[in-house]
């Protein structure tokens, strides 16, 4: 690392563990919804602290154009691009995850903000601790633009003839399946329906969210079936899940099968880096090794988007 990096409670060995990690969540600038900084400083930050890249994410954009740009103008930094199937892309549109495989995006998100099972941000749902994205849901709630929220499975709790579409093109172009704000039921179906056509890449998102929620077994499970389960900063940093259920998740679900990202950039939040060692710290301080967090923060990251 060529900068001091050591901050107070976070040891060298928790900044040694992520010597070339990637980041798979993380919401920088440009965007709607106010960061604390935008992608080519994110890169210098992360250049500088020995860290490897990082997917952009977005609720509302697409990002592989923002991430190739990135990538030329900091040498050294891997971004790469992904998705959101939000309304704001047509929803499960093949339009867009067919042009986004051209485009080579990495990730492609189920819905998110608009999955019917997230109900912060609707006007009938939760008020407690509204996220940031939160708000411009209720303002365009608020002029109308309200579509219907999304599901990806059908009556019968099987995956919808639109989501395997989807599904098909994300094998097509070897892209990540992630579950974004699904619920369990959605989650289960649309993992059975991946390892079925044989889809290579599935990840679990931010296990612990509240919309989720999924239970240490349910996590196995998942796992089981072929995905790696992600567990991100935030979700424990906020207070929104606790750190000693996702100790016993990963520990159920082995280290092997999981990886560390930190959904950070909000202006409230630690910076990105930072709030990465603060995350490896924490589980050291659970008795986690360094080669452990290593796994988890480089090896699978790396397996998945390189």
């Amino acid at each position: 690392m060529s900068v001091e990096t050591v901050q107070a409670g976070v040891s060298a060995a928790a900044w040694d563990a992520l010597q070339g990690a990637y980041d798979l969540q993380v919401h920088v600038a440009p965007d709607v919804i106010e960061r604390r900084i935008d992608d080519l400083d994110l890169a210098k930050e992360f250049l500088a602290h020995g860290l490897k890249g990082f997917v952009l994410k977005s609720h509302y954009f697409p990002t592989a154009e923002r991430a190739s740009v990135v990538t030329k103008a900091v040498p050294g930094i891997r971004a790469f691009g992904a998705i959101a199937l939000n309304h704001s892309v047509g929803g499960l549109n093949p339009v867009a995850v067919e042009l986004a495989g051209r485009s080579g995006t990495k990730i492609v998100w189920m819905p998110t903000v608009d999955a019917a099972n997230e109900t912060a941000g609707r006007p009938d749902g939760t008020k407690a601790k509204l996220p940031f994205w939160a708000k411009i849901q209720l303002e365009l709630a608020a002029t109308g633009i309200n579509p219907p929220p999304m599901t990806v499975i059908d009556a019968d709790g099987n995956c919808s003839a639109a989501a395997r579409t989807v599904l098909e093109l994300i094998k097509k172009y070897d892209m990540i399946l992630a579950t974004g704000h699904l619920g369990r039921r959605e989650i289960f179906a649309l993992v059975n329906t991946a390892k079925e056509i044989g889809l290579r890449k599935v990840v679990v998102t931010h296990a612990e969210f509240p919309s989720q929620s999924l239970t240490a077994q349910e996590q196995f499970e998942l796992a089981e079936l072929g995905a790696v389960i992600e567990h991100c900063f935030t979700t424990m940093h906020t207070g929104k899940s606790s750190w000693e259920g996702m100790f016993e998740a990963t520990r159920k679900t082995g280290v092997k099968r999981t990886f560390l990202s930190t959904d950070l950039g909000q202006t409230i939040n630690p910076p990105v880096a930072e709030g990465f060692a603060m995350f490896a710290q924490k589980m050291l301080d659970a008795g986690f090794s360094v080669s452990d967090i290593r796994h988890m923060a480089v090896t699978i990251p790396a397996s998945l988007v390189e």
